[in-house]
């Protein structure tokens, strides 16, 4: 089996097309040709000293205390299949795992434990490294692992992203059972990824923690939020809002509204609070003062008055 394996990522290596066919394929060559690993070295696995481990946790505070109620629930539903649950940074580190006792020597022998160093570079295509390489969900079954060191461990990942999209781990559950199947890695893949989005909803909602969220979710969810103002200005959205609104930075920082954002822009009117409606006009004319005024139908000087009475300044 190990021989098989080897020779059949060194055909990928030397092939000049079939790393563009799959992500393993990719990840494959990027293991091997960009990284230099060898697939069948026999290496302990590595893990950080535990005063990097105490300060990769304390950097990502926010989401291990959101995350780890999750991971125990999660824990209670795949645990009896002999599955572990993991939560990387995004150096691939694991910060929290989750294990059940009989199996735990096992996964700290292969470095699934906390400390261990997953990243792509260090231990090829494997499930957290590739996933945050991806930013995408992704499935690593067995002999799809680039090390044959690995290739009896079956991983299912998902990216946890911050308050402002931005990429912070990688929650993963993995299983070293011979009577791991592709098709439960499957299922388990769909657990995965709710349970993620679960997270960086979490995370999101208690960074906004003094504003409104509005929930832009479709049937079967994405954590699509956004944070808004109490003028109705979305200050913030999760990655997966920005996804489908198409939103940027420079959008959020133009302040928009979010009946703008989400389709259902209304014609401001003095009939609701001045401020809010100020700030509202401004952000849809990207506060040029004069289309303000404009929209508003009003004059530039009336403008600017009712602007100074609401407290807020030119720019």
């Amino acid at each position: 089996m190990t021989d098989r394996h080897e020779a059949l990522v060194e055909e990928v290596l030397q092939s000049s097309s079939i790393a563009a066919q799959s992500l393993v394929a990719a990840s494959w060559c990027r293991s091997g040709l960009k990284h230099g690993l060898n697939v069948g070295a026999d290496r302990a696995p590595e893990l950080v000293s535990g005063s990097d481990l105490h300060q990769r946790r304390q950097r990502h505070e926010v989401m291990l205390g959101v995350a780890q109620p999750l991971l125990d629930q999660l824990f209670q539903i795949v645990s009896a299949t002999g599955c572990a649950v993991m939560l990387s940074d995004n150096d691939g580190v694991v910060l929290e795992a989750r294990t059940l006792a009989g199996d735990r020597e096992l996964f700290d022998s292969v470095g699934l434990t906390p400390g261990g160093v997953w990243s792509e570079n260090r231990e090829g295509t494997n499930g957290i490294g590739t996933c945050l390489i991806e930013g995408r969900p992704v499935t690593i079954h067995r002999d799809e692992h680039f090390a044959s060191r690995n290739t009896g461990i079956s991983c299912m990942d998902a990216p946890v992203r911050d308050a402002t999209g931005q990429l912070v781990g990688a929650l993963d559950i993995s299983n070293c059972r011979d009577d791991h199947s592709a098709a439960t890695g499957i299922l388990v893949q769909k657990i995965v990824q709710d349970a993620a989005r679960r997270i960086e909803s979490g995370i999101f909602r208690k960074h906004f923690a003094e504003h409104r969220i509005v929930d832009a979710n479709l049937a079967g969810g994405d954590a699509a939020l956004l944070a808004v103002d109490r003028d109705d200005l979305v200050i913030g959205a999760t990655f997966a809002a920005r996804h489908r609104f198409g939103l940027t930075d420079a959008c959020l920082d133009a302040r928009r509204t979010a009946s703008e954002i989400l389709g259902r822009e209304e014609a401001p009117s003095f009939h609701d609070s001045e401020r809010a409606v100020l700030r509202r006009a401004l952000a849809q004319a990207d506060g040029n003062a004069t289309r303000a005024a404009k929209a508003l139908g009003i004059g530039r000087a009336t403008l600017y008055r009712r602007m100074e009475k609401a407290g807020l300044q030119r720019s």
